[in-house]
Parts: structure tokens; C-alpha cells; sequence
């Protein structure tokens, strides 16, 4: 499915780009801030707000902009796969490989460099829209593939879980990037599952959830 309606909507780049920048081991950034996307030409990240027209895309939920971070989002569009029973289409509503479909780009300066969890904050309202993956550099380790939400659901929740063979609903401390070096790096996301809502992600030395 390709679909070009409404491009200027869309925010094909960030709306207001900026290097975020780590300070004493974390970074926030929200979702919509990303510099670059591509492999986006099947499904796309698509910015919804106040003033989102998303009419020409497939989306069966609601807008959750009034509760969302900065009140906006990202929202992998279209969503065709809604529950467990609607056809799952590998490399269309669906990409268990990192880095193949609607990939996001985030420039970050970092100062001190090593293991940081990956936060992020997503909204899932069922079991086939809680999954994304994370890279760094044009790469897409195994620590960065997979992550999951199980709990949760109908509002913005925090989590740090990479879905394993055993454990679908995700194991803890899984989740990082090792960054090798201070200076400017480019953390990655991309999809796993259509209909998944991102409002934003942050990295941290320490393994917490944020804001608590």
C-alpha cells in the first residue's frame, strides 16, 4: 500500500529539529522532534496534534494528543493490524527485522559515552500495536530490537521490556545502546508493529523509569 495524500501534513521532517544534548547520563527527546525519515514509503510516522488531518490514512483509534508530551506524537500509519485476528503482513503492517520500514532519525551530542537504557513512552491500546525497534548509528544491535508493552494500556506508559522467545511481554534491562565514544552520535527507531504511538524516548545511565 503507498500512499502521497496530504505530504505537507505530514511533517516528512522534524517540525522544529534540534540536537538534543545528554546531561550527567540522560537525554530526553520527543518523538516528534526527529530529523530525517526514510524506508517509509509502505508505512510512515505521522505527526498527530491538534491540527492533524490524518483523514487520508487508516487509523481506527481516537487522537491521544491532549494527554501526550509537548501535545503531539508519532503515529505508524497506516494501521491494519488492529487485533489478533486481522492478517499480519510481514514488510507491510508488520517488520520483526530492525531498520527495514519507517525508520526515524535523532541527531544527540553525548559527554559521556557508554551502556544507556532506552526509554519510551507509547500508547497501546491492544496486542498488535506495542512493538518498536531502536539503533544507533545505521546500526541495529540485538539489545536495541523488540521492545514490548504489555502493561499499561489505554494511556502513555513508560517502558524498558525487549520481547523474548520465552517472555512475549518483555524482559527488563535489555533494552540499551552502548554508546562508544562522547561527541555526536544518531539514535534510531523503526517499526515493528503499524498503529504504534510514540510520544517520546529518553536515554539514561540508570535503569528508572522516568520521571520518578
Amino acid at each position: 500500500m503507498r500512499f502521497f495524500t496530504l505530504l505537507p501534513l505530514l511533517c516528512l521532517f522534524a517540525c522544529s529539529p534540534r540536537l538534543a544534548v545528554e546531561t550527567n547520563g540522560y537525554l530526553m527527546v520527543e518523538a516528534e522532534s526527529f530529523n530525517k525519515q526514510t524506508a517509509d514509503d509502505v508505512r510512515r510516522w505521522v505527526l498527530i496534534d491538534a491540527d492533524a488531518a490524518n483523514d487520508a490514512f487508516t487509523d481506527p483509534d481516537e487522537s491521544h494528543h491532549a494527554t501526550a508530551s509537548g501535545g503531539a506524537y508519532l503515529e505508524a500509519l497506516p494501521d491494519t493490524r488492529v487485533t489478533h485476528d486481522d492478517e499480519l503482513v510481514k514488510g507491510e503492517n508488520f517488520s520483526n527485522v530492525a531498520g527495514k520500514m519507517a525508520v526515524l532519525e535523532y541527531p544527540v551530542t553525548i559527554s559521556t559515552p557508554g551502556r544507556y537504557y532506552v526509554w519510551v513512552r507509547a500508547y497501546s491500546s491492544g496486542t498488535e500495536d506495542n512493538g518498536v525497534h531502536v539503533g544507533l548509528n545505521g546500526t541495529w544491535p540485538e539489545s536495541g530490537q523488540r521492545m514490548q508493552w504489555c502493561e499499561g494500556k489505554n494511556q502513555w506508559t513508560w517502558a524498558s521490556k525487549q520481547r523474548t522467545k520465552e517472555i512475549h511481554c518483555g524482559v527488563e534491562k535489555l533494552i540499551y545502546l552502548d554508546i562508544p565514544s562522547a561527541g555526536k552520535h544518531t539514535i534510531t527507531f523503526s517499526l515493528r508493529e503499524d498503529g504504534f504511538e510514540f510520544d517520546a524516548f529518553v536515554l539514561s545511565k540508570e535503569y528508572q523509569v522516568p520521571g520518578e
